[in-house]
């Protein structure tokens, strides 16, 4: 099998359970290098619980999650920050007190090969040259995410479009094989959601980032992804291309909340 067309991210049979309550239920998924692939369902159904199990913030119950052919399932966050996943949060996880160009500098750390020693003679070892390396690509970032007019600025200081704009900048600052993206778009105006969206296309395609996403706004889940996964109480119900999920009739019963079996109420018919 070619590298290309190996999944970068395999889970298998992960369930989660807190006390009673059952999270998710023996779900089992791939997603290909290079793809971007959408998880939905309903609230509640488990997507959040899901992302979480993949970067590590949640050890699943049972199940096993690997990246890259390695089994990462009881990896920290960091380390497998450290193996070539970013992740963006629903609810802002910025360094509110930093700057814009800190707060993305952040996500640079585990790319750093000085310590505190090197780091002391700045000067003399290789502690300029490499933070200027980052610097560059730093600034790469800020330029493809149209953020050069904020760097200087105190990030909490932000609306919140351009604070979820960031937040992204700092998840590809990690240089991830893989990026985790939970509801990129919540809160968004419609020309917020449009300019992220481009950045997030851009991102799979010209960046070469494989892309898991949660969202809620279907329409641009059907646009841009290239498969979806739906997700009710815990458990995968479908899974496929958009087109294929969208015609699924569980889907329109759980998620769209149609049935085509339903007979039609009385006096509906002209």
């Amino acid at each position: 099998m070619s590298v290309e067309n190996t999944p970068v991210l395999e889970v298998r049979d992960v369930s989660l359970g807190f006390g009673g309550v059952r999270a998710l239920s023996e779900v089992s998924f791939e997603v290909k290098r290079g793809e971007l692939f959408s998880i939905i369902g309903p609230n509640g159904a488990g997507k959040t619980s899901m992302l979480n199990c993949i970067s590590g913030r949640y050890k699943p119950t049972s199940g096993r999650v690997y990246l890259d052919g390695r089994d990462v399932t009881g990896l920290t966050p960091n380390i497998r920050a450290t193996l070539g996943m970013g992740r963006t949060f629903q609810n802002l996880a910025l360094f509110g007190h930093m700057s814009v160009l800190d707060n993305i500098m952040v996500g640079r750390h585990h790319l750093l090969n000085n310590n505190a020693l090197t780091g002391g003679l700045y000067w003399l070892s290789g502690a300029r040259k490499e933070e200027l390396s980052h610097r560059r690509k730093v600034e790469d970032i800020i330029d493809f995410l149209e953020i050069a007019h904020i760097r200087k600025a105190v990030a909490g200081t932000l609306p919140y479009g351009l604070r979820k704009r960031v937040e992204l900048a700092r998840a590809m600052a990690v240089e991830p094989k893989i990026i985790l993206l939970d509801e990129p778009m919540a809160g968004m105006n419609l020309e917020e959601k449009e300019d992220m969206a481009r950045y997030i296309v851009d991102l799979n395609e010209e960046w070469g980032m494989t892309v898991v996403m949660i969202e809620h706004d279907m329409g641009v889940v059907m646009d841009i992804s290239q498969r979806v996964m739906v997700l009710e109480f815990g458990r995968k119900i479908a899974e496929g291309l958009p087109a294929e999920v969208m015609e699924n009739e569980r889907v329109k019963v759980a998620y769209l909340g149609i049935d085509d079996d339903e007979p039609a109420e009385a006096g509906s018919a002209a």
